[in-house]
């Protein structure tokens, strides 16, 4: 099934219409905060050096697909920031901006002559995110802060993962898109402050590891209470069973949650077996979790002897909570998928047609939208150096001096 084929639209104005937002940020974290921002009508300008921003060089088949989903909506200006004239360039566009993001190591935007307080000296509403590894303080701080160490050291790896094997890392940007996520939200509440009560503006502190480990349940508290530390279950819960991904006939997947008594109860009526309702080892929760094995293995040999289509289809009839363990293949395909256009193809020069995520969360009142695509290197130099009263010669010679700089400039 194709997906919907959409075209790059100038909407009618998002409800973050009249946002500014400088976007000094490398990599994932900052970038991801800043589509949403994008997404939503806030006009944002990434802030690139020279050889553009990192997520330009993460390509597949030379195609460079993260830039071209996280810079959508964005504007480019690429400076070379380590020269004191591009820094100044920062400081005139700081006036007409609502907030500045920057994922520097703590201490380097200071040496840039950019900090904190004399960006709020230049406009005292300013929003200031920092994002780093582990934060403007602590004895980490100065520290590389790469989302992999943050990972590790958050104790998301210690227990992801099967027992008889090592921890495992997630397969994705699971610390920076954490981080993005809640940078956003507080981003808002930070211009609610200066919108509603008058207020200054001020500083995010925006580690990856804060985000990250807030996320991971009440681990510290469990561990308090009990002195365990918890272990690697694979797709198993500590809190609920069962709760897995089971093997299907043709070698396909479903992943299963019995997470309330109700359910657990249909599910084994749905099987055949309910007579197990009324088993001691299977007759509560904390019953069903200590003999979670078990419980699989009564599960799983039902689930073995049908397809992944044949247990989907037959899980919903008896309304147990069951659902396919899909690709990416079997994602552009489904029906829901296509029907809410979770993902939707937009024109691209390189590939035709450019699959993306569409706008997330949906707001039904004042929706966001994907405006545009991701931009050249320093696309929209010109334009925002226009702004600040630098005219055609001194473009030439700040081009010539390196300190802006251009896709195909040599």
């Amino acid at each position: 099934m194709p997906l919907h084929p959409r075209d790059y639209t100038p909407a009618a104005p998002g409800p973050l219409n009249g946002v500014r937002v400088l976007d000094l940020s490398r990599l994932f974290a900052g970038n991801v905060l800043t589509q949403i921002l994008g997404d939503f009508g806030a006009e944002v300008i990434k802030v690139e050096p020279p050889e553009g921003d990192t997520l330009r060089a993460w390509q597949t088949q030379g195609v460079s697909t993260h830039w071209k989903i996280y810079a959508r909506n964005k504007k480019s200006l690429a400076l070379d920031l380590r020269r004191p004239e591009a820094a100044e360039i920062v400081r005139q566009l700081v006036p007409s901006a609502t907030l500045l993001i920057e994922s520097f190591r703590p201490g380097v935007l200071e040496k840039m002559g950019l900090a904190p307080d004399e960006l709020l000296r230049l406009n005292p509403r300013l929003v200031i995110v920092r994002i780093s590894g582990w934060g403007q303080d602590g004895p980490y701080s100065q520290r590389p802060g790469f989302g992999t160490i943050v990972e590790g050291m958050s104790g998301f790896a210690s227990f992801n993962g099967f027992a008889d094997r090592e921890p495992v890392l997630p397969p994705m940007y699971l610390a920076d898109g954490v981080a993005g996520l809640y940078g956003a939200s507080a981003v808002m509440i930070a211009l609610r402050h200066v919108e509603q009560n008058g207020g200054r503006g001020q500083v995010i502190d925006l580690p990856l590891l804060d985000p990250l480990f807030a996320i991971l349940s009440p681990q510290a508290a469990n561990f308090r209470l009990t002195g365990q530390v918890k272990p690697r279950t694979g797709s198993r819960s500590t809190n609920s069973a069962p709760r897995n991904c089971y093997r299907c006939a043709d070698g396909a997947y479903v992943a299963l949650s019995g997470s309330t008594q109700a359910m657990a109860e249909r599910l084994l009526r749905a099987i055949g077996r309910a007579e197990l309702i009324d088993d001691p080892r299977f007759r509560t929760n904390a019953a069903r979790v200590a003999h979670a094995p078990e419980l699989d293995a009564i599960v799983g040999a039902f689930i073995a002897q049908r397809t992944q289509a044949e247990n989907v289809a037959f899980f919903e009839r008896a309304e147990v909570t069951v659902g396919p363990i899909y690709d990416v293949r079997q994602i552009l395909d489904d029906p829901h998928f296509v029907e809410r256009e979770i993902v939707a193809d937009y024109p691209d020069a390189e590939m035709d047609r450019l699959p993306m995520h569409h706008v997330v969360p949906r707001l039904l009142g004042t929706p966001g939208s994907i405006r545009t695509p991701a931009p050249r290197l320093g696309e929209h130099n010109r334009e925002l150096l226009g702004e600040i009263g630098c005219d055609a010669a001194r473009y030439a010679q700040l081009q010539r001096d390196g300190i802006v700089v251009e896709a195909g400039d040599s």
